[in-house]
């Protein structure tokens, strides 16, 4: 939870001129130094278990039994969308307590970072330079983004990459799916496939920053060829490297399976329960210098005057979902699929206000010693209480040349914010559990597409899509007013694949992509609606020992939502709408095997991403500043890995990541530039096989970061000088041991 109902404005220090020269002088070092390393290492993998079953032809791996839950959403090389996937035999050897985003670090055109500075806590990921809220997320076919802030709160599912089977990141608006409209991306998961087999598992990692990960799963295995149960319990802790970011993390994740030949039925029960110190506040650039790990969250001072920080200054909340999903294969040309869902969520952050006003809490002024008081120093809870439910369908049809789905869904919103002081100096006229705000907030969601694959001949295919979405928001919050808006929304798609033979396949794509305002928005003023075409040129080749993947894409938006470089007083970023904008970009990702024991896999992003005629306000005079970056948005991100299997048993890899300077505005500031970095990492597994009651151990290594580069990978600017670093850890480690039974 980060809780997006506002209320306090950051007390932000100026920026010292002589640190920020300071910075400037070694900025020129760092781009060397980082450009280097990235070069040096170029390409992107997970583990050297990428190259298990390599493909041959573009035909590509038969669909598992699980993976019709998601074949709604998700597209093959067949589709003319531009998309990675990572399996979990990929994932495993990295996945030692670090949230999804960070695993997903060195797939191409995305960038990532960490409030804690260690990839555990809060995390949040950009693709193509589009922040979190703006990657359409789904589980299992099922919205994840919140539907208010239209965020991801990893931290909220602790440990759910151990209940993960696969995902797929298709990057620009892709495929119609359910939930908001993708801007930047789509990234659907799909979690535990049913185990024909019983096992037990138990998994340990300790690491740097008294970082402790534990969990436990299991399966029943296939009980009378039809049901299986299984199940996960995780808890994580850690201290964070920013000063008392811990971070307290349960997760759990619960799955009933029924199958028969046409049928197969899962119930799913999973979440979790988060308390973390927050760190959103971030340090300014004399800070950056000489304390990168100091944390302003929870400071104030005593009556002594000695400075102190609360103890409690936390997220606490938890969040619970429940899937049910039911596919039948109606005969060897139909199936369908429905699924209901909920999803519970309530929790709270608690500050400590050091003498605040009275009349924020609605509190009568006092008379103490016969002087009039009006201020106080208090604890307050703000709270968030919401719930989610609703459906999702699809029906499939796939017979000799054409594949077609029909589908759609509804979901419904309610979420309750309010806020209590649990503790005053001077309570005046106040009641226990008294709300100095109480407020809601109400949405739906429904949407309907069809889309369809069409192979003309041996090679040409012509793929189509269209989407209805209607969106209806209610509010009435002060900060946000009185908000009661409908959305109709009309998405098409269509593109064309050409196979020149069975290892080459070429692709156009052209998207609309609408999408609404979050909550956030409507707190800065009156916001509009953004729209986004796509347009995507793609060649994929595929062959045993080499596969290359290139695509060339722009994304032209009408009154995007940009972000500004300011976040609100919980750490969410805000943002306004720009007129014209445009993101123009070159990726390229490809697998190479070097013989029977290295493989390299590079991946490159290189883009121009601009606000077009920008106007800004300075002065109270209207400023046209002609053709301006858009925030956040890098020009080159690269990724690579350098593998090594010298046996079935033992896994080597170097992992490098570099990302481009970066404005955290839009108005093109010299002062507002997010320096460039890379982040090198090298991870090892070693599996002992005992096959006896228990099968294997597995011990994995991860050392983050072991050029121990000071990386500042996310920023805020409030402008007027008020600049704001997000440092992340030196070097750093994780170790791990997983025994399977």
């Amino acid at each position: 939870m980060k809780p997006i109902y506002s209320m306090i404005n950051l007390k932000a220090a100026e920026v010292k001129s002589g640190s920020m020269r300071q910075l400037k002088n070694n900025r020129n070092y760092r781009v060397k130094t980082s450009l280097f390393t990235t070069i040096a290492l170029t390409g992107l993998a997970l583990t050297v278990s990428a190259q298990q079953s390599p493909t041959d032809s573009l035909e590509g791996k038969k669909i598992v039994l699980d993976e019709v839950l998601v074949q709604a959403v998700r597209v093959t090389k067949e589709f003319p969308i531009t998309f990675s996937n990572l399996n979990k035999a990929e994932i495993t050897p990295r996945n030692l307590g670090q949230d999804i985003p960070v695993l997903m670090n060195f797939l191409p055109a995305v960038v990532t970072t960490s409030d804690a500075g260690a990839g555990i806590g809060y995390t949040g990921i950009r693709v193509r330079g589009s922040d979190a809220t703006r990657v359409n997320v789904t589980i299992n076919g099922i919205p994840y983004n919140d539907a208010e802030s239209q965020g991801t709160f990893w931290v909220n599912m602790p440990d759910f990459a151990s209940s993960t089977e696969s995902l797929q990141l298709q990057r620009g608006v892709g495929t119609s799916t359910n939930g908001a409209g993708a801007f930047g991306a789509s990234l659907n998961l799909l979690t535990d496939a049913f185990s024909e087999q019983a096992y037990g598992r138990i998994s340990s990692s300790i690491g740097s920053f008294n970082t402790l990960r534990n969990n436990m799963k299991f399966s029943t295995g296939l009980m009378n060829n039809h049901f299986e149960l299984s199940g996960r319990l995780s808890r994580i802790t850690s201290d964070g490297y920013i000063d008392r970011a811990t971070s307290e993390l349960d997760g759990y994740f619960l799955q009933g399976t029924y199958k028969d030949e046409n049928t197969l039925i899962k119930a799913l029960l999973f979440g979790g329960h988060e308390v973390t110190y927050q760190a959103w506040n971030g340090i300014d650039a004399e800070t950056l210098r000489t304390n990168r790990t100091f944390n302003s969250a929870g400071i104030y001072t005593d009556e002594n005057g000695n400075t102190q920080f609360y103890e409690k200054e936390e997220d606490n909340y938890k969040q619970d979902h429940f899937q049910l999903h039911w596919n039948e294969t109606i005969n060897p040309s139909w199936n369908a699929n429905i699924a209901l869902h909920y999803t519970r969520g309530r929790g709270f952050f608690e500050q400590f206000k050091e003498d605040d006003d009275f009349a924020t809490y609605g509190f009568e002024p006092l008379t103490v010693n016969g002087e009039i008081v009006n201020t106080t120093d208090l604890v307050r809870r703000r709270w968030l209480d919401n719930d989610v439910y609703g459906f999702v369908t699809s029906i499939n049809h796939k017979k000799e040349n054409l594949d077609l789905i029909l589908g759609g869904g509804y979901n419904s919103y309610k979420g309750d914010h309010f806020g209590e002081v649990v503790w005053a100096r001077f309570a005046s006229n106040s009641n226990i559990r008294d709300r100095y705000y109480d407020n809601n907030s109400t949405k739906t969601d429904f949407n309907a597409y069809v889309k369809a694959n069409y192979r003309l001949d041996d090679k040409w295919s012509v793929f189509g899509d269209i989407q209805y979405r209607g969106v209806g928001y209610e509010a009435n919050a002060a900060d946000t007013g009185l908000v009661d808006d409908t959305f109709n929304f009309f998405n098409p798609k269509a593109g064309i694949t050409f196979d020149l033979n069975p290892n080459h396949n070429f692709y156009f794509s052209y998207a609309v992509a609408n999408r609404e305002p979050n909550r956030n928005d409507y707190k800065n003023g009156n916001p509009k609606p953004e729209r986004l075409n796509d347009f995507e040129l793609g060649w994929r080749y595929v062959s045993p020992s080499f596969q290359l993947n290139a695509n060339a894409y722009y994304m032209g938006y009408k009154d995007q939502l940009v972000l500004t470089g300011e976040l609100n007083d919980v750490g969410a970023p805000l943002r306004e709408n720009v007129g014209d904008s445009y993101r123009l970009g070159l990726e390229l990702d490809a697998n190479i095997q070097l013989g029977k024991q290295f493989m390299l896999r590079p991946n490159i992003a290189l883009s121009d991403n601009k606000n077009v005629d920008f106007i800004t306000q300075n002065d109270d005079v209207l400023q046209n500043l002609g053709n301006t970056h858009i925030a956040f948005s890098p020009s080159i991100v690269a990724g690579g890995i350098l593998a090594f299997a010298p046996n079935d048993n033992l896994q080597v890899s170097l992992l490098s990541k570099y990302v481009g300077e970066q404005y955290m505005g839009n108005i093109d500031s010299e002062a507002s530039v997010l320096d460039s970095y890379s982040q090198t990492d090298f991870n090892v597994q070693y599996v002992i096989e005992i096959n006896s009651f228990v099968k294997n151990i597995a011990l994995t290594g991860l050392v983050n970061n072991i050029l121990d580069q000071d990386i500042v990978s996310n920023g805020a600017d409030y402008g007027g000088g008020y600049i704001y670093y997000y440092p992340q850890a030196g070097i750093n480690f994780l170790l791990g041991a997983t025994v399977n039974f």
